[in-house]
């Protein structure tokens, strides 16, 4: 509208966990599994459930409203970003920044794959802490008066067998002295001997101030045991039962196996004592609900700091705007404390990593298009590819550059992009760096992040210019919404019932950016009675045209200067200058990204000013002059409100404006 080329993009993202849970559910109903399928089965059953229902999230953004270019439709597992996806990777991988190694990740027994961060969910709970009694070994002659053993404080005493040492704070005076002491008695499974040591993770505060080390089971303890050289030793499976490391225990269940480890250490006289009502918080899936555990996995990383310091670098010197402002600060203190990138995900549904391992030497091979026939190593022709997929984070941060770039076939140029190589797509010449990127501020730091970091590597330029962050939509008590609480609101449910309209009035109406948003079905009928406020206007215009003079000319191009001109009474004249005033405030509003702002002074002005004072003013008086006045103020007044409320206002203007142009090419009101 105001004269600009605009390309909204849509797409989807294949949602590598939430999709695999979907399907597998409906497997389950039939008594089947994807094991039994096969890898290559499993897939075609996932590809024909997208066909039949992958429409939907489309299907919705289409139903209320979104004016993209849905002939240009992307989705992340297409050959073509595919193709790009796997050839970034290799891109990185012989650039030194891509590595393979074994650390500790967010493991989904259910689930059975990794998760990234944003996959975590954090519930507080209500459980126990042990306090159980570790031996030491020799006490000598110093220590007549202290006790023979340390208390350890800890949550999960069925990972004790995977314990490596036992530590305390080095400045705390209660067991300085006891650092580089043994630990050594009789345990459930058999004589144990660990070192006691010292580092400054432990909390002095925390339970006794005294705490077990089980590197494989634990993150903080993970990071400790690589600062003094502690063994792992892994005593949970990837099935979330108990490993034969555990001796008796072996094949018992995490909650299980705590009992019957507490119980037993309590007949050993190990167990000193038991918090029933200690607080604390557990990591689940965000899909499965299940108790997640920390265990060790060789898998793919991003070496992030030379991507992570490129995004910063262009944060700081303001060649991305964040709105709200403050997030930008979030984004920097994220980019500077990145952790080197898990890309690796034991899923099947996802785009699977161009990495084979030789079965003779070990080695991996990493290459994109052709499976290597044999090893560069080893020359072994033995070679297995990894059945791991990437991190749908991984391909989706891609995606500016990724999409507008596919339209020409992506395949036929090599990453990173030169100046030579930019004319190859004209989508990419004429539309990146893009303009907006707008999403919620809960992924900023997976997704938005992510962007910019590979955008700048790929690209050399960042992916956006303004990032505009919505907050979320929650319950009209504030509550987040979920199906357990039954307190949803579907969004195509409310457009049925009270219209499109409505529901983009109610989501924008309090909304500021950043900030969550309180929606009820009460305030969507608010606004449905808006909608039939708008129309009622129309249908008093229209019919005062009929009564009139059928024939009147409808000129819905005069500027607000020619309409002063026309004007003979002091009404009319100052609603032009109301309008005028709205059409300015209206503008600098959307230009700022204040779109609750300019909603919410539109539905005031029409309702009220235009409406309740002027239609009423103007009733009995209508003659020409005044008629194109009251008609054209009307038809700028559409014109303003058409981003929010595309439906109403499309109909309405057809059928005022006195010709068959759509009102979204329609030139955009300006203020004289």
């Amino acid at each position: 509208m105001q004269g600009f080329d605009v390309l909204w993009l849509p797409g989807t993202d294949h949602a590598g966990i939430a999709t695999q849970n979907v399907v597998e559910k409906k497997l389950h109903a039939e008594g089947l599994d994807r094991h039994k399928l096969g890898r290559k089965n499993f897939i075609e059953r996932v590809w024909k459930w997208k066909e039949e229902s992958g429409g939907a999230i489309i299907n919705q953004l289409k139903r209320l409203g979104a004016s993209c270019d849905w002939s240009r439709e992307q989705f992340t597992m297409s050959h073509e970003l595919s193709t790009a996806v796997r050839e970034v990777f290799v891109q990185l991988y012989e650039e030194g920044l891509i590595y393979r190694d074994e650390r500790l990740i967010n493991w989904c027994p259910r689930c059975l794959t990794a998760l990234s961060d944003i996959e975590v969910e954090h519930e507080e709970t209500l459980g126990k802490l042990y306090y159980i009694r570790y031996p030491l070994a020799d006490v000598g002659t110093d220590f007549k008066s202290v006790p023979s053993f340390l208390t350890v404080a800890t949550t999960r005493p069925e990972t004790m067998f995977g314990d490596t040492a036992v530590a305390v704070h080095p400045d705390d005076k209660r067991y300085k002295k006891y650092i580089g002491k043994e630990i050594e008695f009789e345990s459930l499974i058999g004589r144990v001997k660990l070192k006691v040591i010292g580092d400054s993770a432990v909390d002095p505060e925390f339970g006794t101030g005294v705490v077990k080390v089980t590197p494989s089971h634990d993150f903080n303890d993970f990071e400790m045991g690589k600062r003094h050289n502690l063994p792992m030793r892994q005593v949970i499976g990837f099935d979330g039962r108990l490993t034969s490391l555990t001796g008796k225990y072996k094949g018992l269940k995490v909650a299980e196996a705590r009992r019957i480890v507490s119980e037993d250490l309590k007949k050993e006289g190990l167990l000193e004592k038991i918090d029933e009502r200690y607080t604390h918080t557990v990591a689940t899936c965000y899909k499965c609900g299940r108790v997640l555990e920390p265990l060790p996995l060789e898998q793919w990383f991003v070496k992030v700091k030379p991507l992570a310091d490129a995004a910063l670098n262009a944060i700081k010197k303001g060649e991305i705007k964040f709105i709200p402002k403050r997030f930008e600060k979030t984004a920097s203190t994220w980019l500077e404390n990145f952790h080197d990138w898990n890309i690796s995900r034991q899923l099947v549904w996802g785009i699977r990593i161009p990495a084979w391992k030789c079965k003779d030497c070990s080695k991996w091979t990493v290459t994109e298009g052709m499976v290597p026939e044999q090893c560069p190593n080893c020359k072994s022709k033995e070679l297995v590819q990894d059945t791991d997929t990437f991190d749908t984070w991984f391909s989706s941060g891609q995606w500016p550059y990724a999409t507008l770039l596919s339209q020409s076939r992506i395949s036929n140029f090599q990453l990173p992009i030169s100046n030579e190589d930019i004319n190859i797509s004209q989508d990419f010449k004429k539309f990146y760096p893009t303009s907006v990127m707008e999403t919620g501020y809960d992924i900023l730091p997976w997704w938005v992040v992510r962007m910019i970091m590979l955008g700048i590597y790929e690209t050399g330029k960042v992916p956006f210019k303004t990032v505009y962050l919505h907050g979320l939509v929650r319950d009209q008590k504030g509550k987040k919404m979920s199906k357990s609480r039954g307190n949803v609101i579907n969004p195509i449910d409310m457009a049925e019932k009270y219209s499109a309209d409505a529901v983009r009035m109610a989501l924008i109406f309090g909304a500021s950016a950043g900030n969550d948003l309180s929606l009820s079905e009460d305030k969507i009928r608010g606004m449905r009675n808006f909608t039939n406020k708008i129309w009622n206007i129309a249908r008093f215009i229209d019919l005062k045209r009929e009564t009139r003079n059928p024939k009147l000319e409808i000129r819905n191009n005069l500027t607000i200067e020619q309409l002063s001109n026309l004007a003979t009474t002091q009404t009319d004249k100052e609603m032009i200058k109301l309008v005028e005033e709205l059409v300015k405030r209206t503008t600098k509003h959307i230009e700022k990204f204040e779109l609750n702002l300019a909603a919410e002074g539109l539905y005031e002005f029409m309702w009220h000013e235009f409406a309740d004072k002027y239609i009423e003013n103007v009733k009995g008086r209508l003659d020409k002059d005044s008629y194109i006045i009251v008609n054209t103020l009307y038809l700028i007044l559409l014109r303003l409100l058409h981003p929010f409320m595309p439906f109403i206002t499309e109909e309405i203007f057809g059928k005022f404006s006195g010709n068959n142009s759509l009102l979204i090419t329609e030139k955009w009101p300006k203020a004289e």
